[in-house]
């Protein structure tokens, strides 16, 4: 379940870097939980095709926080956004995460 929560904070960041297929295989086996099986008749591959290109997917969103840290830098934004008594100041912070 930990996975599922991870690899979709990372999809929010960087969806906009995969392909529409990725995008597609990404969405039905993260957001729709549709199985592999049921992904490969849909889309009239293979489960192991289907494997494989989740299998990319996440490696590429792993490989974009680990170069961006989009998603380290949020959580600390998030923190530091707590600590703030300043009403204002923490708006903006609210704001911009």
């Amino acid at each position: 379940m930990e996975d599922f929560v991870y690899y979709g904070e990372l999809y929010d960041l960087y969806h906009e870097l995969l392909t529409t297929k990725q995008k597609n295989y990404f969405e039905d086996y993260y957001f729709q939980n549709l199985s592999l099986g049921e992904m490969a008749e849909n889309y009239g591959v293979s489960r192991n095709a289907i494997f494989k290109q989740i299998h990319i997917v996440t490696e590429k969103l792993e490989e974009y926080e680990e170069k961006l840290q989009l998603l380290e830098k949020r959580k600390k934004l998030e923190e530091l956004s707590q600590s703030v008594d300043n009403l204002s100041i923490r708006k903006q912070l609210e704001e911009l995460i």
